[in-house]
C-alpha cells in the first residue's frame, strides 16, 4: 500500500525550531511502523534518526507519539496506523529532542533512579534463595512487567506541567518493590513518593494506562501507592 509519513524533524545544530518531513513510500499493511522509518532511512534519506534495537516490544527503545498517542513504533502495524493515507510520527513529549525523534531519556532515567528500584534486603538468605509464595509474588507482578520505554510517563500531562515530577514509570517501579515481602525498604520508597514531587502529582487522567504497550495497570499501582502512604498498610 501507498502511505504518506508526516515526521517532526528537528536538528539543533541547524534548525530554528522542527518541521515536518514528508515522506511517500510503499509497504505492506501488515509491516510496523518501525518498518516504515526504516524504508525511509534506507531508501529516502538518510539523516533520519530515531531509537529502535530488538524490534520487538522488548526493549521499549523506540517509543513516540504515532498520530498523536504514545506507541512502540514495533508494535504497531501500518494497516493500524494509516489514516486517509498518511501516519504522522512525532517524538514523545516532556523530554528535550536531540535530534528528530530521538529525546533526552537522562532526566527519565533519574527518576527511575530516585525511588530505589532494586531489592533491598541485608538478612542472610542462607544457602538457598530468598523463597516467596505464589500469592506473595502475584501482589506486585503487574508491575515486573515494565520496560522503561517512558511512553506512560511522557503521556502524562502532570509530567508536561512539571518534568520534576517523579512520574509513571518511576511510580511503576517503586511498586514493583514497595509490595515486595522480601524486601525492607519500603518505608523509604514511600517517603520519596510522598513529596511535593511524588505521586501527589498524579491527577488520575489514566494517560499513561492507554499508553503502556506491556498492558500495565499503572494507574491503579499508583492508587494503591498512595494508599499505603495513607494507611501505613502494605495490602
Amino acid at each position: 500500500m501507498k502511505v504518506h509519513l508526516k515526521i517532526k524533524r528537528f536538528d539543533p545544530e541547524k534548525d530554528k525550531k522542527p518541521y515536518w518531513g514528508e515522506y511517500d513510500i510503499e509497504i505492506e499493511e501488515t509491516d510496523r511502523v518501525l518498518d516504515a522509518l526504516q524504508a525511509v532511512k534506507w531508501e529516502i534519506d538518510g539523516t533520519l534518526n530515531f531509537r529502535r534495537s530488538c524490534a520487538h516490544g522488548i526493549c521499549g527503545s523506540d517509543a513516540m507519539r504515532i498520530n498523536g498517542r504514545n506507541a512502540l513504533a514495533c508494535k504497531v502495524l501500518v494497516k493500524d496506523a494509516v489514516q486517509n493515507s498518511v501516519i504522522t510520527i512525532e517524538p514523545v513529549i516532556g523530554l528535550r529532542i536531540l535530534k528528530d525523534l530521538i529525546v533526552d531519556m537522562e532526566p527519565f532515567f533519574a527518576q527511575y533512579r530516585a525511588v530505589m528500584p532494586y531489592l533491598v534486603n541485608g538478612t542472610d538468605p542462607g544457602q538457598r534463595e530468598r523463597l516467596q509464595s505464589q500469592e506473595d509474588r502475584a501482589r506486585y507482578d503487574d508491575t515486573t512487567k515494565c520496560i522503561l520505554c517512558a511512553a506512560c510517563t511522557t503521556s502524562c500531562p502532570s509530567f508536561w506541567a512539571r518534568g520534576d515530577y517523579v512520574g509513571p514509570a518511576a511510580i511503576v517501579q517503586a511498586h514493583r518493590f514497595i509490595f515486595d515481602s522480601r524486601d525492607e525498604a519500603a518505608e523509604d520508597r514511600l517517603q520519596i513518593l510522598g513529596d511535593a514531587n511524588g505521586v501527589w502529582r498524579c491527577r488520575t487522567i489514566f494517560n499513561c494506562t492507554e499508553a503502556c504497550p506491556r498492558g500495565i495497570e499503572i494507574t491503579k499501582a499508583i492508587g494503591e501507592v498512595k494508599k499505603a502512604l495513607v494507611t501505613g498498610k502494605l495490602e
